[in-house]
């Protein structure tokens, strides 16, 4: 199912509970379709940076090669933050009078541990990411950050494009009144004063460059919302336990990704016990079973795949080929 799955999207994330094994299913689904010749993204939302721990290498902010054909990059939650403040205060102060500099960098600091926004500049790179990932890669894969963070994080898109779309009907307000000012006979400074201080540039030019940034912020949230919606190209796989907390939350998860209209292509149930390996771990499949049944009665329509539990960890490109090579049974 999984590798089927992959095969036909262009964008594929993977959610669910902490712990239940996103990281090492998502990277190995990854390689496989790289091992199929498909240049392939893997990118880690998750603050825990798991996939330099599972690659046993180096893996940070900037796109490193993992494998032939496959580049990964794990996104810093503060880098992200920081990034996205330094380019929202640079653009503030161009359109900003110059003597309210000052004020724009407060208002920056006090923003960064403001509510949401770590979610916001988050979105902003996945957005990014698939912007010109989709022009660079067959296929970009999401590791995502445990189920509450990522089902907040894609309802964003739609949120901040009504968001965008209000600052610009604001703008478009502000803009018919500095015009109106502009034209209150032949002193023009009249406007500049009321506008806010001495500036060489005009007020149209100022509007001009607002009108643009927001045009464009606008864009990037309505692909972002275009791609995410679109399920012949995108798809959620939820990774989960056969365990009653996991399956609950799964069941949860599916239902705030359909409200957000994110297609769900499946569920993968991962480290199931073996039922002839002694009696511990055959009362564990028992039980393991009984959930099943609970996951497969709340959701019966979508397709599940299930992972044995393995013997050792999953640590570096041989141990990631193995596993990739059980996702094809």
């Amino acid at each position: 199912m999984l590798l089927e799955l992959a095969a036909a999207r262009r964008v594929l994330f993977f959610g669910g509970k902490g712990g239940v094994g996103k990281t090492t299913v998502a990277a190995a689904t990854a390689l496989a379709q790289a091992g199929a010749r498909r240049r392939v993204l893997l990118v880690s939302t998750d603050p825990a940076h798991n996939l330099g721990h599972l690659w046993a290498r180096e893996v940070g902010p900037r796109i490193v090669r993992l494998a032939a054909g496959l580049d990964g990059l794990e996104l810093d939650p503060q880098a992200t933050v920081d990034a996205h403040l330094a380019e929202v205060g640079d653009a503030l102060r161009r359109l900003m009078p110059e003597h309210l500099a000052g004020e724009v960098d407060k208002h920056m600091a006090l923003s960064r541990d403001a509510p949401g926004m770590h979610e916001a500049a988050l979105l902003e790179r996945i957005a990014e990411l698939v912007e010109q990932g989709m022009r660079d890669y067959d296929l970009i894969v999401f590791d995502t950050a445990p189920s509450g963070h990522t089902a907040r994080l894609m309802a964003l898109p739609e949120m901040m494009s009504a968001w965008t779309e209000g600052l610009l009907r604001r703008q478009q307000r502000s803009e018919r009144f500095g015009a109106a000012l502009r034209n209150l006979g032949s002193d023009e400074g009249v406007g500049t004063r009321i506008i806010g201080g001495e500036r060489t540039d005009t007020g149209q030019d100022r509007d001009q460059r607002i009108r643009q940034l927001l045009h464009r912020r606008r864009h990037r949230f309505e692909h972002l919302r275009e791609v995410l919606t679109d399920s012949a190209r995108t798809s959620f796989v939820i990774v989960l336990a056969a365990e009653r907390l996991p399956v609950l939350e799964t069941i949860e998860l599916h239902a705030q990704l359909q409200r957000a209209g994110i297609a769900i292509g499946g569920l993968v149930v991962n480290k199931r016990s073996p039922a002839d390996a002694g009696a511990f771990l055959a009362e564990r499949h028992r039980q393991e079973e009984q959930h099943m049944h609970t996951l497969r009665a709340a959701l019966p329509g979508l397709p599940l795949q299930q992972l044995p539990l393995l013997a050792g960890d999953v640590v570096g490109a041989a141990a990631l080929e193995r596993f990739a090579a059980g996702l094809a049974c």
